[in-house]
């Protein structure tokens, strides 16, 4: 999957999550939400059920780094490493 496509949908669900979503939301509009951390505990939890559904990859709990959460650019490398680190 291109880098591009995981980025739009990791931000996809962040905006129909926290932001109505709405459909002229930007991703540079969800990276705010993110740094002022609205990834509470639940919210991380449905971010990765929604990454290893949609995007078909697990996030294994050691790999969890609050640092990649902080933006959806970080988010996206760390689902394209570990897309990587399966093949």
């Amino acid at each position: 999957m291109a880098q591009d496509e995981i980025s739009e949908r990791i931000s996809a669900f962040i905006r129909d999550r926290f932001l109505d979503g709405d459909p002229q939301g930007e991703l540079e509009e969800t990276t705010p939400l993110l740094e002022l951390g609205v990834l509470n505990s639940l919210n991380t939890v449905l971010l990765l059920a929604h990454i290893r559904e949609e995007l078909g990859v697990a996030v294994p709990s050691l790999r969890i780094n609050p640092a990649d959460l902080k933006n959806v650019r970080s988010i996206t490398a760390m689902v394209r490493e570990l897309q990587h680190s399966a093949v």
